[in-house]
């Protein structure tokens, strides 16, 4: 069969070739619009055609090195520029161990004849619909290798840059891909043209719909883990993050708006100071417009300007008006914004931050020497040291590792036991009496990476300003589900610490006539998943019991021989063969016959389902959430699911699936013969798993036991109590609407909740679970329904939450399971999923979809 080829594939295919011939010819470096075929500026550049750009100035500069260090979900390449002098670039082996050793990240000693290079990584266009920045890094490289510059051959006799000209490929291809197909001949000013009205889920986020610059810290996206491999072999001095934000907005750049961190040094917030005025002098030069000390600011530490600040350097957002302006774009100011304007703002204050890295350079790496030898010497946080217990589950400390790994934290164990007193991150109370020992996981704060490791454990960072721009919580014990403790004395490891990778499997003395597998964290819903996905029945413990004088908790798997004749021979071959893959615990017995509890032949051992699974998405459904979703199901699982739109809703079969999934979003088309279409789907053996938003379409529906007020009473107050607020309001000044809003909201904070772990949707869990908050959504615990997690009274909440929202929020539900005859409803009042990075939100959402919820 023939297919067709799109005009955009040609003409895509045929600049190729055509850069591909100006990077073989061998000829001087052509500026961007001597090798672009089509006029810089004036139309979007693919990313094919960027990476040639790159490709040709390295076979024709002799001051650049180019790096491939990764590809993306849909393969595109991720490249980085090594931008330096001819003596440095012979050197730069030499000066990036230096810098590494000068950290303290490196045994080796440092070498004083290159100590004074100092090291600028430009990030550009992590959010695919901000093209400005990797139309501009172009520009950018083509200013810093043009010998007709001698400003910038002096920069980098002591400065190396380092180019990441698209962090995003795949959201860049997205947007601009669509734009090309999308628009007129010539630019139509227009904002309510096509081509300023980007279609879901839109260009900003990757492959899996994720936000790339809230993932530095967490590392869940194949781009953050590569890029973070050769950040990390760096270390800059200096990074700004290139973005773009409404188009009716000037630019932004440092110093940041508050909050700043606490741990973030004088030096780092003053040198921000000096950078911004140098750029202040160029756009005032040009009569450009801008602003700084506002709305962006140093807190969160999953961004591109937090992260690298975490670890040492200069980092900072820089922010063009430019979303939906496409070529150009009528303001409301009523002047005509082009994108060879965003190129230009983002070209000067690219080439400013050189020139300060430059103009600095003995100060840039002196500090960030300084930096790593006060803090490892002296962490600036209360906590010294924090001890992962080794009672728990190892596949999450393994998952934990592995993360410190990525972010090169060291950590180990002690020898021998000793006891401490911490702060008990279950409880959340100080001078808890500790026992370490050598199988408890042991990170110290003295080491080179202090500031990051605290910013990372700390319980609670302190926050000067509740005005913050993201979450406030995120400490990694409470989102791994790790019980831990943070000391204030010194605990130093003096031992290597290796998470146990291998399995449990026990060799059966003869043909097992059951294996029991554990049930506690994400490698064990993979291994369940795999299982039955090949048609293997495996059944659910409700209950705890004891066999062959082995305890067994509630949640635990039983695959017996019996409930799998069809495999007969293979039996045995495919569960420990699934088990090696999963690093599943896999215990065999030789009997039915429990000694306490229940024989396996029970009704309390319930046998799980094959998912299969659609999940939900619309034009207003939030892209990241749904992101989170897909993401979970084909990374974390490893099950395949069908995408459905809502809008096909009806010409869909439902009993061709047995779980469907909707998380944030509006759901306008969710009209009533579609609820009624879904109730029956239920009723009938269906599980519906709803998140966040999503429940917003179900409240106070006939059928859904969902309300946000268990009484009539309850509902009235709530009225009064909104009604006497209203009136209060009426006489409050303008300029104290913003902050008052505050008192309502809750950007991202920490609750620990009461969990029902008897309910399926919380097996292998504990009988409490700390759940990330990020909306004011409020439902008192549900009638006619199984209320398995709500929020604990007794536990302080960690980060910021609204004054006047704290009490609403007092013993609401989080988690809710209601039975519709042979179906259910799982309500997520909060998304376990959120970012990816709360592991144990992600088991506990395995739960919702593969353990018998109802």
């Amino acid at each position: 069969m023939k297919f067709p080829i799109h005009f955009s594939m040609l003409w895509a295919f045929c600049i190729s070739l055509f850069s591909s011939n100006h990077t073989l010819s061998g000829q001087k470096l052509l500026s961007p619009e001597e090798f672009m075929p089509h006029k810089y500026g004036e139309q979007f550049t693919p990313h094919n055609l960027t990476v040639d750009y790159f490709k040709h100035a390295a076979a024709n500069s002799d001051l650049i090195q180019l790096k491939e260090y990764g590809r993306t979900n849909q393969m595109r390449p991720l490249l980085y520029a090594i931008v330096s002098s001819k003596e440095n670039l012979a050197n730069l082996e030499k000066i990036r161990l230096n810098n590494l050793a000068r950290a303290g990240m490196d045994g080796g000693k440092s070498d004083p004849s290159v100590n004074n290079i100092t090291i600028t990584w430009l990030s550009m266009n992590v959010h695919g619909n901000e093209p400005a920045s990797s139309e501009s890094s172009v520009s950018v490289l083509y200013n810093l290798l043009s010998p007709n510059r001698p400003d910038t051959k002096e920069w980098l006799k002591n400065t190396v840059i380092i180019i990441d000209p698209c962090v995003n490929p795949d959201g860049y291809h997205r947007y601009t891909h669509w734009y090309i197909n999308a628009s007129d001949k010539s630019p139509n000013t227009d904002p309510t043209a096509r081509e300023h009205r980007e279609p879901w889920p839109g260009g900003r986020v990757n492959h899996y719909y994720f936000d790339l610059n809230r993932d530095w810290a967490w590392a869940t996206q194949i781009e953050t883990q590569q890029r973070l491999a050769v950040y990390k072999s760096w270390m800059p001095h200096v990074i700004p993050d290139f973005h773009e934000m409404g188009y009716n907005s000037p630019y932004y750049f440092a110093p940041a708006a508050q909050p700043y961190h606490k741990f973030i040094t004088p030096f780092q917030r003053d040198f921000q100071t000096e950078i911004g005025k140098n750029h202040a002098k160029h756009f005032d030069k040009e009569g450009w417009l801008y602003f700084t000390k506002e709305v962006f600011d140093l807190f969160y530490p999953s961004y591109g300007d937090t992260y690298p600040t975490y670890n040492g350097a200069v980092g900072m957002t820089y922010e063009q008006g430019g979303i939906g302006a496409g070529r150009a774009i009528t303001t409301e100011a009523g002047n005509v914004l082009t994108l060879k304007d965003r190129i230009a703002h983002h070209l000067t204050t690219a080439l400013s931050t050189v020139e300060m890295s430059s103009k600095n350079a003995e100060r840039l790496c002196q500090n960030f020497e300084d930096f790593f030898k006060k803090t490892s010497a002296n962490p600036p946080g209360q906590y010294k040291t924090y001890v992962v217990k080794g009672s728990n589950p190892r596949n999450k400390v393994k998952a934990l590792t592995d993360l410190l790994d990525k972010h090169r934290i060291k950590y180990g164990r002690i020898k021998g036991t000793r006891s401490a007193t911490a702060f008990d991150y279950t409880t959340g109370k100080e001078n808890t009496p500790l026992s370490i020992s050598e199988e408890d996981l042991v990170i110290s704060a003295y080491q080179p990476l202090s500031v990051l490791t605290q910013v990372l454990f700390d319980p609670e960072s302190e926050l000067v300003d509740s005005a913050t721009y993201d979450i406030t919580a995120w400490a990694l014990p409470y989102a791994f589900g790790l019980q831990t403790y943070a000391s204030k004395e010194r605990i130093d490891p003096s031992q290597e610490f290796t998470p146990k990778t291998f399995p449990l499997i026990q060799k059966p003395d003869a043909q097992p006539y059951a294996y029991v597998a554990t049930w506690s964290g994400l490698n064990n819903a993979r291994f369940a998943a795999q299982l039955l996905q090949k048609g293997i029945k495996i059944r659910a413990a409700s209950i705890p019991f004891e066999v062959e004088n082995k305890k067994f908790p509630r949640g635990s798997l039983i695959i017996t021989r019996g409930d799998n004749p069809s495999v007969k021979d293979q039996f045995d071959k495919t569960i420990t063969a699934a088990a090696l893959v999963n690093d599943q615990d896999l215990i065999p017995v030789s009997t039915g016959f429990a000694d306490a509890g229940a024989d396996f032949g029970s009704g309390r051992f319930d046998l799980m389902t094959k998912p299969n699974v659609a999940i939900i998405f619309d034009d207003d459904v939030d892209n990241n959430s749904y992101g989170q979703m897909w993401h979970f199901f084909e990374q974390d699982l490893n099950v395949a699911v069908t995408q459905v739109k809502l809008s096909d809703f009806n010409r869909i079969k439902l009993n061709s699936f047995n779980v469907l999934c909707m998380t944030d979003g509006g759901y306008a088309n969710l009209d009533s013969g579609k609820l009624d279409k879904l109730k029956t789907w239920i009723t009938e053996g269906g599980r519906l798993i709803l998140i966040g938003e999503a429940l917003n379409a179900f409240e106070d529906k006939k059928g859904f036991e969902l309300t946000k007020f268990a009484s009539k009473k309850d509902r009235e107050t709530a009225e009064t109590a909104s009604e006497t607020a209203s009136l209060k309001n009426r006489f409050m000044h303008f300029d104290e609407f913003e902050r008052d809003g505050l008192s309502d909201g809750i950007p991202g904070a920490i609750y620990k909740t009461v969990l029902d772990n008897s309910n399926p949707l919380a097996y292998g869990m504990p009988d409490y679970y700390f759940t990330l908050k990020t909306s004011n959504a409020a439902y008192q615990p549900l009638k006619n329904a199984y209320n398995v997690g709500y929020i604990d009274d007794k536990f302080k909440p960690l980060g910021f939450v609204g004054y006047r929202l704290k009490p609403q929020l007092k013993s609401t539900a989080v988690f809710a399971v209601q039975s519709m005859r042979r179906g259910s409803v799982v309500y997520m009042v909060d998304n376990p999923l959120y970012r990816a990075f709360w592991y144990q939100g992600k088991f506990l959402f395995a739960n919702a979809v593969l353990m018998p919820v109802r």
